[in-house]
């Protein structure tokens, strides 16, 4: 009987965790999937280099979609069983709220495992993928994002207009360019012509212009003209389509063992950034996520409601973009130095955990869920608030 009630249970669990997983994703990937299309109308790229940039981003976006939807599909998986009194028939067989949960703590671990699998292995290795593909569209189609006799401007502090643009050989003839990417110094570029030139050593993409001059212009003290007959301009189109700018490995793009390696490298140096300890401790945090997200769903859940999808919905929601901006807020403090990396990024675990760890006993204890609240509340403040001094005044 417990077999087939636990079986039951995952069941329920499972079909809406589907759902919020594909809903979530979608909601995230909507706004890459914008910049992407642009890729395919304004640079030709094929259909197939798309998909494998889209491959590329999910284990980034799965990493924070496998949680959220997990507490969504927690949510209306008891909810329903709620609102249905199937959950009144178990506890009048006997069954106590810790002899129900079973499958969901099944259900928990194996969104947990995947999270931190995605976190330590998968998402770091997309994250370096990704930046060389872009690297390869980069040069593979240095000129293909320019248009001939238009002012092109999608390089910050630069606006690009040649007369001419062969794609086949990324030559440019009559070019003007307007370059105010330094604010003391503007500089006006006119040229016969041009090449963009590629250097996979170093990552960049150069336009090296032949046979013109350089009008710069500051104050009125420094203005003057250069004549020349090479003149390069440094471009990174690499920034334009959204990727990383450094040639130099970024701590989310190294894999678990080589992100403790260069944290060790550093503590020997003396010099331990906090980008990698910010990455290092958030690898571990988003997938404990799924085990405060279980501890809060449970008890949410089981509160009788009529819509349960909607209940779900909107309860997932508050707890997601809650948790998550916390998360935000920690995490951009650790890497400006004012907190430890550790309490950035771990304190939205603890304050959910405490939560739900309440929530789930007094649930156990067939309580009330908004006493049970305002108690967890009153203790938190009893904690935390001075105590008055209790000693007699002298006169």
């Amino acid at each position: 009987m417990g077999k087939i009630l636990h079986r039951y249970v995952f069941r329920e669990a499972l079909t809406p965790f589907l759902l919020g997983i594909s809903v979530f994703t979608f909601v995230l990937l909507i706004t890459r999937l914008l910049k992407l299309i642009e890729l395919v109308v304004s640079r030709g790229l094929p259909p197939m280099q798309i998909l494998r940039l889209i491959g590329y981003l999910m284990p980034a976006f799965l990493e924070i979609t496998v949680p959220m939807a997990m507490l969504l599909a927690i949510l209306i998986a008891f909810g329903r069983l709620s609102s249905d009194s199937e959950l009144i028939a178990m506890r009048s067989s006997g069954l106590s709220i810790y002899q129900i949960v079973p499958p969901i703590a099944l259900f928990v671990s194996l969104t947990t495992l995947a999270t931190a699998g995605l976190a330590m292995y998968v998402r770091p290795k997309a994250n370096a993928n990704l930046k060389q593909a872009l690297w390869e569209i980069a040069r593979t189609r240095a000129s293909a994002g320019l248009k001939p006799q238009v002012f092109n401007d999608e390089f910050p502090g630069l606006v690009i207009y040649a007369e001419q643009i062969d794609s086949r050989t990324d030559r440019l003839v009559h070019v003007l360019i307007s370059d105010e990417r330094d604010p003391q110094k503007r500089n006006t570029v006119f040229a016969r012509d041009g090449y963009m030139l590629t250097d996979s050593d170093s990552q960049t993409v150069t336009l090296r212009l032949y046979d013109g001059t350089v009008h710069s212009s500051g104050d009125a003290a420094s203005d003057y003209q250069t004549s020349f007959e090479t003149y390069d301009v440094n471009l990174d189109l690499r920034e334009s389509l959204g990727g990383s700018s450094a040639k130099e490995a970024n701590p989310s793009e190294l894999t678990l063992p080589a992100l403790l390696d260069l944290l060790r490298r550093q503590r020997e140096e003396g010099a331990v950034t906090p980008a990698a300890l910010v990455e290092l401790h958030r690898r571990f945090a988003i997938p404990f996520a799924c085990v405060v997200f279980g501890l809060v769903a449970v008890p949410l859940g089981i509160a009788p409601a009529r819509a349960v999808r909607s209940r779900g919905f909107a309860i997932s929601l508050a707890v997601i973009f809650t948790y998550y901006i916390l998360l935000s807020a920690g995490q951009g403090f650790a890497e400006q130095g004012t907190v430890p990396a550790w309490l950035g990024l771990w304190a939205p675990n603890f304050i959910f955990g405490s939560l739900g760890a309440v929530l789930l006993r007094e649930a156990g204890r067939e309580r009330t869920l908004g006493r049970s609240t305002i108690e967890f509340f009153q203790r938190l403040w009893a904690a935390w608030s001075p105590r008055p001094h209790t000693g007699a005044a002298k006169r």
